[in-house]
């Protein structure tokens, strides 16, 4: 059975996060992506690991499915392997530093000089154009530009951070979709086109629906906490045993689930109660509906209090730690945890591809070793292995 990207080659210039989120996804789907790294390695691949001699598990999670190899984009010699592999790719994304691939003489006029059919992706912080256009950015630096750390938090504290790649991953995704459609527009067109996207504009695109509160009153909206503003009871409760992760999720969205919720609690007497009649009721009646719901949830383990609801049509979760999330069942049966045999780290559990195609199914393969595609990437342009170890020692792979 053939894959959805098959064919289609992927020069990955990335680093970190956000572009290797992308290129993961185009991996899963399919393409085949060549990761390529100075020959010391992508700083994360060592340098963000708790031990020296072992790849990190940040590059493990964000690189399965590649292959790798090592090349010197500073070296002339670099360069020009880079061009001949540029000549037969379909895509080439970075996310480097402002103004990086430019000055390598890499930029996208020079890519489509080289190969006109060539999709160049580049993923930036604020992007190529406007007055931050030059300044670096991280996960926290778009989070706090995006709009998304000044709702995060409690009412009476500082903005928060959250911890999921909104930025990061967030702006990777955006990529692959670009991708995408340029893979299809060029099927129309025989031509590439270049794709940019920043970690600004992506996080203000996952965070939109929340500038509503903005265009009401023409304020800003408040931090909030866990309990959402326009329904109750939507907020996080405290379940048996008391540990810092035993909690459940649960949101009410309308009558009937507010009145499937009062039945399980043994308070059904309230389903119909004027004072909880509607959702702006409930939510004027905040406390009480909170005092209420945790009354019960303190009588059960999360996993009990959301087997109960889930089974009366109550949309709820409990709260999943890491090793809770790599164990559990549901994600198992989906095929979205999956086991990776690593040669140095050796077997472990991580997450699968997300995106589930009936006729193009994904099997996680791990992430690279350094350099360890050399041969095959640098075979198939025509050197052998005499030529190949000479690039190794003059520091060009």
């Amino acid at each position: 059975m053939g894959r959805a990207l098959e064919g289609i080659r992927v020069l990955d210039l990335t680093q970190y996060e956000a572009g290797p989120s992308c290129t993961e996804i185009l991996a899963w789907l399919g393409a085949e992506v060549i990761k390529i790294e100075p020959p010391a390695g992508e700083p994360a691949r060592r340098g963000l690991s708790e031990r020296p001699d072992m790849d990190s598990w940040f590059f493990l999670l964000l690189n399965a499915n590649k292959k790798g190899v090592t090349l010197n984009l500073k070296s002339p010699r670099g360069r020009e392997l880079f061009a001949a592999m540029a000549r037969e790719a379909d895509v080439v994304i970075e996310n480097l530093g402002p103004g990086a691939m430019e000055r390598l003489g890499l930029g996208y006029e020079e890519l489509r000089r080289i190969n006109p059919r060539i999709i160049a992706a580049s993923i930036k912080g604020f992007g190529s154009q406007g007055p931050y256009a030059e300044y670096k950015s991280f996960e926290w630096i778009a989070q706090a530009m995006g709009g998304v750390m000044s709702m995060t938090g409690a009412p009476d504290g500082p903005p928060m951070r959250a911890t999921a790649g909104l930025g990061d991953t967030g702006s990777g995704l955006h990529c692959a979709i670009g991708i995408l459609a340029a893979i299809v527009q060029r099927q129309a067109t025989g031509a590439g086109q270049r794709i940019e996207v920043a970690q600004q504009d992506a996080v203000v695109n996952l965070h939109r629906i929340h500038l509503r509160e903005y265009y009401q009153d023409g304020k800003p909206g408040p931090r909030v906490g866990n309990r959402a503003r326009a329904a109750a009871p939507s907020n996080l409760y405290r379940c048996r045993p008391f540990g810092s992760n035993d909690y459940v999720y649960i949101h009410v969205a309308n009558q009937e689930m507010w009145r499937a919720l009062t039945r399980v609690v043994g308070r059904p007497e309230l389903g119909d109660d004027p004072r909880f009649a509607d959702q702006r009721s409930r939510v004027g009646h905040g406390d009480e509906v909170d005092a209420v719901v945790e009354g019960w949830t303190e009588k059960h383990t999360k996993h009990e209090a959301m087997d109960l609801l889930a089974a009366a049509g109550v949309p709820c979760g409990a709260v999943l730690d890491q090793g809770e999330v790599l164990a559990n069942a549901h994600l198992h049966a989906r095929g979205m945890i999956v086991p990776v045999e690593h040669p140095a780290r050796g077997a472990f559990m991580m997450p699968g591809n997300p995106i589930h195609l009936s006729d193009s199914p994904t099997v996680v393969t791990r992430a690279p070793l350094l350099g360890e595609h050399n041969a095959g990437v640098y075979g198939a342009l025509g050197l052998d292995a005499a030529a190949i170890d000479g690039l190794k020692r003059e520091g060009v792979i």
